[in-house]
This record gives structure tokens, sequence and C-alpha cells, in this order.
């Protein structure tokens, strides 16, 4: 029987932060202001100059992500005292209190402790708002207190299953200015990290029939939401060549998942909707041009982009947009067996375009330009498609950010406005004409890799491009987003990335 992954919950109370019983009392420390702020004065106060003791060893320079903890010996109300690290007060962002909280919550469950009082919300720069701070922390406590452990042996820990976090302030005015920002984290977070369970399932646990699952138990949660599942009988119907030839190597047959937000009021559902397509690989062993045996195990996390789209859709339908929202997930294993699609395999795609196949395992865009097709025919307003496509994108920007690219200049702006309020990193890449010549085939309309190696990402971009018509879209590569390979930040495996992004562009679109 799996494990339940740890129950985490946030709260507010109007309190000072000393006086709050909990096991931890998670603070910030500016790395520019050369003594403690008001809050840490206080407690180095009450302990007798151990905060001043701590600072002036070296060990805790407070630099953005640093900590240390002090044990309080029952002088204040709570057990330790965490400091952490903001940097310098005039570089502070949203993102950096987003990763404080995470850093705080990640510390409480490797102390595996059940309460954490948080006050990274005293003393903060005034061009931050109360309400983005209060969702920074919120969504940071629940990134942070994430494990994925769900089919590890109970006993082979001692970890907590919840985590009950306290975001503290003794002046109640700032707790109820904070109080919607908390509300959204919470959606947000919660969301977040379902996406990353069902995103480090391996293979054997979701695959495209099971993610549509999944998908119906969504849409069933919130009346908003609606699930039409295309299954192989429907695609075919459907003429959805890119996502039956991925699909048709593998005994777990293909899905197209759609989701749909539908808000209340006749001036909401007047506006055109607008689409996020995900790619949703369930497993990619590359089919018969198969990837090396090294690492092909991280080949389930190639449905990332489908779960955050997954993920995106569950948030929004609880912050209630004004904007009809779609939300497609075409899903696919793409396998090597006798049915499997060839290298040199002509296709039929949804749009009715046929595409020379030269490398089974570009099998991404083959299952996206069918969904973005669909999108078109459902006459959405703008599309923005996100997918761990391809690995060039990773040789150019690393596993820092993602690639974006796009036909309209606003589309692109406003995601990147997203990108910097969520902390889910873009990098905007061209996508010009010249790209879209590599792609053309001799023998069919386009090609679904470039003439040459160079520039991938943004060839790949292209082949997607040649599917939207004149809708405004935008593609984010995520590939290097997708899995942290170490446990620095508190649980390897999948982070979630896009949910955050794909949310916060979603409830902003104008």
């Amino acid at each position: 029987m799996a494990r339940k992954i740890i129950s985490t919950t946030v709260k507010t109370k109007a309190a000072a932060p000393v006086s709050v019983k909990s096991d931890i009392l998670a603070i910030g420390v500016f790395s520019d202001e050369g003594k403690p702020g008001k809050l840490a004065g206080q407690i180095n106060k009450n302990l007798k100059g151990a905060v001043k003791k701590l600072l002036a060893l070296g060990d805790f320079k407070a630099k953005c992500g640093s900590t240390a903890v002090i044990y309080t010996d029952g002088k204040i109300a709570p057990a330790r005292v965490l400091l952490v690290g903001l940097g310098q007060r005039k570089k502070l962002t949203s993102d950096c209190i987003r990763k404080a909280a995470s850093i705080a919550a990640n510390t409480a469950v490797t102390l595996k402790v059940a309460t954490i009082t948080v006050a990274l919300n005293q003393q903060l720069p005034a061009k931050i708002s109360p309400e983005t701070i209060g969702q920074a922390i919120t969504e940071g406590l629940y990134f942070g207190s994430y494990r994925y452990d769900e089919f590890l042996s109970a006993s082979k820990d001692n970890r907590l299953d919840s985590l009950k976090c306290t975001i503290v302030d003794d002046a109640p005015e700032k707790i109820k200015a904070m109080s919607k920002g908390v509300k959204a984290g919470t959606i947000i977070g919660k969301a977040q990290s379902y996406a990353r369970t069902i995103a480090n399932r391996p293979g054997n646990i979701i695959n495209p029939p099971k993610l549509a699952a999944q998908a119906r138990k969504v849409a069933k949660a919130d009346p908003s939401l609606t699930c039409k599942i295309f299954d192989e009988k429907a695609l075919i119907q459907m003429n959805a060549g890119g996502i039956l030839a991925v699909g048709a190597g593998s005994a777990s047959p293909p899905r197209m998942i759609v989701l749909k937000y539908t808000p209340k009021g006749a001036a909401a559902k007047a506006k055109k909707p607008i689409a996020l397509v995900g790619k949703a690989v369930t497993f990619d062993s590359g089919g018969i041009s198969i990837k090396p045996s090294a690492g092909m195990e991280e080949m389930k996390f190639d449905k990332s982009g489908g779960i955050a789209v997954l993920g995106a859709m569950k948030a929004i339908a609880a912050l209630k947009p004004a904007q009809t929202i779609y939300g497609i997930i075409p899903s696919a294993e793409n396998m090597p067996d006798g049915s499997a699609c060839r290298p040199g395999d002509i296709i039929t795609t949804m749009s009715g375009k046929t595409v020379e196949i030269k490398n089974t395992d570009a099998e991404g865009r083959l299952i996206l330009c069918d969904a973005i097709h669909y999108a078109t025919k459902q006459k959405c307003e703008a599309i923005v498609d996100i997918a761990t496509l391809t690995g060039a994108c990773v040789v150019a920007l690393g596993k820092y950010m993602a690639g974006l690219m796009g036909n309209d200049d606003n589309l692109i702006e406003q995601l990147k406005a997203a990108a910097k309020s969520s902390g889910d990193k873009v990098w905007h890449l061209p996508c010009t004409d010249e790209y879209s010549e590599d792609m053309k085939s001799g023998i069919a309309d386009i090609c679904n890799i470039g003439k040459t190696r160079w520039g991938g990402a943004i060839t790949a971009g292209a082949f997607l491009k040649a599917f939207v018509g004149e809708t405004k879209w935008a593609h984010i590569d995520m590939a290097g987003m997708d899995m942290f390979s170490s446990k620095k930040h508190g649980s390897e495996g999948s982070p979630g990335y896009g949910v955050r992004l794909l949310t916060a562009f979603a409830i902003n679109y104008k």
C-alpha cells in the first residue's frame, strides 16, 4: 500500500512570534544590515546575546538560502529559532521570500518536527505587498515540506505524517492584509504538490489511461471543471495521427485529455477562451530510435508538461478567474514494439498536414501538434504549450530556466511577467521563419527534426508553430526543469515546474 505524502497546513495568527509555542520559529535575516533586525534583536535579548554571538562567529552570513539553528532552552515559547538568510535587502524579491520559506519548511521536516511558526514577513521592504508576501511564504512552505516517498516502507524512517505551519505577526492588520495571499498560496501550493506526486510516479503506475482517470478526479472535485477523454477509437475518428503514431508501440493506449474551466457570469463566458497544452509522454523509451539505457528511468518525467497543465487547472478552478480556460493534455507512451512507428514513416496529423518522421525520439511535438490543432478548433484566442521537448534547450539554458518562444509579443510579455511573479523562470528565444525553413521535408509537408543539429530547441518550436495558424501562441520548453537530481531541495524528483507559472499567467491573462 502506498504511503501518504506529508500533509501540510498553513494558517495565520496575530501574535508576538516569541510567544507562540512551536517546535521552530523561522525568522529572516538580511546580510547587509550589520546587526540583527527588530525581531532578531528581541530574540537576541531574550536568549542573552545568542544571536549576536552566532553572527560574530561568522558561520552564518545571512546569504540567501543559508540557515542556522539556535536552541532556546525554554527562554521563549518556540523550542528552536531558525535564522534564514534573505541576502541583501535591496535585492529582495518575492522569489527570495518563497525560497526562504521553502528552506524553513524543509528544515522542519528534516528535523522531524510537527509545528513551525514563520515570521519571515517581519520588516520586509514596502515595495513588496503584504498579499504577495503571504502568497510567497505559503507557496514556499508547501514546496519545502514536500517529500516523494509514497513507496518507501514506513519503517525506513521516522518522518512525521504532517507539518503544521503558522504565519505570525504581532500586528493584526498585517495578518489581515496577508490573508488573501495565504489563501491563494495554499491553493497553488497544494496543486503543485499534487502535480509533483503524479509526475514522480513511474510508468507502471501512471500510463495514459491512468492519467486520464486522475484528470477525471480533478474535474469531479470542482463544478466549474469538465473533463472529456478521447480514447484511441475517438482519436482515430479525429484523425489524430500524431498522438496515435507515438502511442502505437505501447500496450497502454494513448489518450487526449481535455479539461475545461468555465467561469460564472455572462460577461466572463463571452470572452474568447485560452488554452494550456501540455505534453504527457508517460514514459519515453525513444521508440525505435531508442535512448541509451543510462538514465532512461528518468524518462517517466517526460509527462511533466502535461502534469503542469493538470496541476494548473486544479488551481485555476479554485481561484475562479473570469476567463474560459482549456487544459489539453495529449498523452502516450513511446515504446518500440512491432507496431511502433518507424523512422521514414509519413503520418497525417489532425490538421491534415503530413509529417515525415526521421527520428521517433522527437515524439513530443507529434502529440502536441494534434492537441494544438484541437485548441484552434475551439476558437481559442491564445494557446500556450509546455513540454519537456528538447535536450537542446538544456544545452542552451542549463537547468535554471525554460525556453520561451512564440508568435505574439504581448503574449510573450505576459508569460515573462508570470514567470517573474511565480519564480518559474523563462528565457525568451527566437522563433523566426529561418528556423521553419529547416523543418521542410522533400516528401511531406514537414519533417519532425531539423536538417541540422543546430538550434534544436528552436526548430522544435518552429515545428509547433506550423500548426497554430493565426492564433496567438507561445511555447515553453521546460526540458531540464522537470526534475531535481539531488535532495538539497528537500525531495529529489519533480519540482512541479510550470504549475505556478501557468496559473499566474491564466488568472492574470488580458
